[in-house]
């Protein structure tokens, strides 16, 4: 089985890449991984054939030549972030949307040149932000997407595009909705929802945070370990069962910030949560009112998705898989 992994390089691309190194997830052999970025992806948690792929995902030309690799399993991760979307309006939409529909039908083109016989699988990683408010107390499966963001309307979209190319047989994808990932390793990014990382991540490295909301903000929340095992559980399945939804909302945790440092405290003390320092950011704050807050996931439950159930569990994870490396 070929495999591609579309966003290699970014932080859920390298969990990925480690889970199908190190864990058991029914996939099978895996004969090659193509990983492709807008930089060199790391290949050091990968012991089998690979390839390193450079380029720019709103470039049709770019996604012929991923197309033309016709891989059997496709990880479509790459995107520009929340907060980038926001503010660079007309590179939001040529990367998260025109980029990959562009994908689609070069992938669309080369089944129809097998006769069918190429039907590709695909997980694409898509966002709560498909949704808008007014929220109910929980999100359930029947709830309508309204995004009130432009990364929302993005992942939407293509939401959309994935179950009709299913639909008419040109591929196999499921869209997988996941939680804000937390705690992201490494430094702060251009996503809005970085913050949320920020104020436990810095301060367990002895470093201040800002934390640019108030602390009754609520927000749904996964760790990176766990979206890894999203995306293999569901390269894994038998997609047939979703039927014609083929978008799923992720299970996670909801807590409020507040909640969040509580978590922090109890697990490394007054001195580690005493360097959060408040500082409202009104666009951080104007972004993030528009997020949902909490929802109910029994259809990705009822079809094995795991996650973590309190948000001092996300932390112990990122304390053993990510702050040794932080420190090292």
């Amino acid at each position: 089985m070929r495999v591609l992994i579309m966003g290699a390089a970014g932080m859920v691309g390298q969990k990925l890449l480690s889970r199908l190194e190190n864990a058991d997830t029914g996939l099978g052999n895996i004969s090659r991984i193509y990983l492709h970025d807008m930089v060199p992806a790391n290949t050091a948690s990968w012991s089998g054939e690979s390839e390193v792929l450079v380029g720019n995902i709103a470039e049709a030309a770019e996604m012929q030549k991923l197309a033309d690799l016709k891989p059997d399993l496709i990880f479509h991760l790459a995107s520009i972030v929340s907060g980038e979307a926001e503010l660079e309006f007309v590179k939001g939409w040529q990367v998260n949307m025109a980029g990959s529909w562009a994908f689609l039908e070069a992938l669309r083109q080369h089944h129809e040149d097998s006769g069918g016989s190429y039907v590709p699988k695909m997980v694409f990683t898509s966002s709560i932000a498909v949704f808008g408010a007014p929220f109910p107390d929980k999100i359930s499966d029947e709830f309508l997407c309204a995004p009130q963001t432009s990364y929302g309307a993005q992942k939407a979209i293509i939401e959309l595009l994935i179950s009709d190319y299913s639909r008419k047989g040109y591929m196999d994808g499921i869209s997988i909705r996941l939680p804000t990932i937390c705690v992201r390793p490494g430094k702060p990014n251009l996503a809005a929802s970085s913050f949320f990382s920020g104020i436990i991540r810095e301060p367990l490295n002895g470093v201040e945070a800002i934390l640019p909301v108030k602390d009754d903000v609520r927000h749904w929340h996964a760790s990176p370990r766990s979206a890894a095992g999203f995306l293999t559980h569901a390269a894994s399945m038998d997609l047939s069962v979703l039927g014609s939804r083929r978008a799923l909302n992720m299970p996670g945790v909801s807590c409020t910030v507040a909640e969040q440092i509580e978590a922090l405290r109890k697990l490394a003390g007054n001195d580690v949560v005493s360097l959060i320092k408040p500082q409202l950011d009104d666009h951080i704050v104007k972004i993030v009112a528009g997020w949902p807050r909490n929802f109910d996931t029994q259809r990705s439950l009822q079809f094995g998705f795991k996650s973590e159930s309190s948000f001092e569990e996300i932390i112990k994870i990122y304390l053993e898989d990510d702050l040794p490396k932080a420190s090292a």
